[in-house]
């Protein structure tokens, strides 16, 4: 995933909506309840965490019990520290006060989600690290971590569960993806390790899957309780000696068993954050409705169709129809090469529009590169008196919507289905086509010639091209 391209946007909940999530994840609770119960005989170690005699008392303050309550204790006070709702006010002593953070989880949606973001940061960190056995085993007689011996790499651990959890915000965003259902934990897996111009996985490949599964179980059940994530776990079952006798009968088929993950609201907005802080260009749906319409035809350009439906929409409701309309045409205007994209955006932005805005289609109705698609809205919101356009109008509007739907899907079926049409529509295509005074006509019909399955009519398009290339002097 490149930081220089544009990704889908994001629909995010209200704020407000993801601060009250944030406030009930167990991690931040957690360690905003300790924040609290924190006084003047809280006392904490060298490193900040709480001096092992105070565990149980905090245990107790979070309701925990059980063998692990002390060890959720002490990484709900880690978070607390983290996150500023605590103070180390004496490092010698080991006294500590109510940080100046706190009161942000009493403030604004976003001083919030401030803290809780600074909580995440500090969730993945930890979800990067080995197995707390495997640091110990590694422990050299001096008290230093061996990494050579653990096979571990920060830098490419933390890579690595940036990749993932990147390519869950593709999956979660993208209009191909699978949207609001879980993801099957072995396709997440496979998604950074299996090269994409690979048919079949080799052996040694679906091995490094199978161990990525397992490094993303333990990653996910640590990302669950902060909210990132909603994670249904391996069956423990599948991790089970070979040799023994499963607890119940299993279905073999059932892809759920591998584990399954879900990024949730609040993690959406989460790694939206993240993916801004590293200077990704990751929009969400709104952030254009209180900018012009040159704005919004360029900014919608790269968007999946229901993404700019839902972003246009937005910005439609803050305006009357006949202004947004006049604006839309004013913006759609232009020669460059971005040009039919921006045209075909606000084609699909004045079908929301209602019959209040004839007036701004009428009033460009002699405009050389509205003119067509202006007597398209006239005629498919049911105007009379629509006269006809003449035939130079209609060749440019063809070459202009076949460039802008280039722009917007590359060599797409449907594109191909619309090159055929054509062809087979208009006798002679090829002989008007080329003298097409449009910027995109040479390319346009070089794409006519690759796209279309006739091999005679492919011909003609090329040579159309070769044409019009001439004609403009290139």
């Amino acid at each position: 995933m490149s930081d220089s391209s544009t990704l889908p946007p994001a629909r995010l909940r209200p704020e407000a909506e993801l601060a009250s999530a944030a406030l009930s994840v167990p991690v931040l609770a957690r360690a905003a309840r300790l924040a609290r119960w924190a006084g003047p005989g809280t006392r904490v170690d060298a490193g900040g965490g709480l001096v092992e005699e105070q565990l149980p008392a905090a245990a107790e303050q979070l309701g925990l019990s059980g063998d692990d309550a002390a060890a959720y204790a002490s990484e709900a006070w880690r978070i607390a520290v983290d996150t500023g709702l605590v103070d180390i006010t004496d490092e010698e002593a080991g006294t500590v006060a109510p940080g100046e953070d706190l009161a942000l989880l009493t403030g604004s949606p976003q001083d919030v989600l401030g803290v809780w973001l600074t909580a995440l940061e500090a969730v993945l960190a930890d979800a990067s690290v080995p197995d707390l056995d495997d640091l110990v085993d590694a422990m050299a007689e001096g008290g230093e971590v061996d990494l050579s011996s653990l096979d571990w790499d920060p830098d490419a651990e933390s890579e690595f569960l940036d990749g993932v959890l990147g390519n869950l915000y593709l999956l979660t965003v993208g209009e191909e993806g699978p949207g609001d259902a879980p993801v099957p934990l072995p396709a997440l897996a496979a998604s950074v390790i299996v090269p994409s111009d690979m048919g079949e996985p080799s052996n040694e490949v679906l091995e490094q899957v199978s161990d990525a599964m397992m490094r993303l179980d333990d990653q996910f059940r640590l990302l669950e309780p902060i909210g990132l994530v909603e994670y249904q776990p391996v069956d423990e079952a599948l991790m089970a000696d070979a040799d023994e006798e499963p607890a119940a009968p299993v279905d073999e088929a059932d892809v759920s068993r591998y584990g399954m993950v879900r990024l949730t609201p609040l993690g959406l907005y989460g790694l939206r954050a993240r993916l801004l802080d590293a200077g990704f260009e990751a929009p969400a749906v709104g952030d254009l409705a209180d900018k012009g319409a040159d704005v919004l035809l360029d900014g919608t350009a790269p968007f999946p169709p229901a993404a700019a439906h839902a972003e246009t929409e937005l910005w439609l409701a803050g305006r009357g129809p006949l202004d947004a309309a006049r604006e839309l045409l004013a913006a759609a205007r232009g020669s460059d090469t971005g040009a039919p994209l921006r045209r075909l955006r606000c084609q699909q932005a004045l079908s929301l529009v209602g019959a209040e805005a004839e007036p701004a289609l009428r009033e460009v109705l002699d405009d050389a590169e509205l003119g067509g698609l202006a007597r398209v809205w006239l005629t498919e919101h049911g105007a009379r008196d629509v006269p006809a356009p003449p035939q130079e109008m209609v060749f440019w509007l063809t070459i202009d919507t076949v460039a802008a739907q280039l722009a917007a899907e590359g060599n797409s079926e449907e594109l191909r289905a619309l090159v055929e049409g054509l062809a087979q529509q208009h006798s002679g295509f090829f002989d008007t086509a080329w003298r097409v005074e449009h910027p995109a006509t040479p390319d346009v019909l070089e794409a006519m010639g690759r796209l279309h399955p006739d091999k005679k009519i492919a011909k003609e398009a090329r040579k159309a091209a070769f044409k019009a290339r001439s004609q403009q002097g290139g």
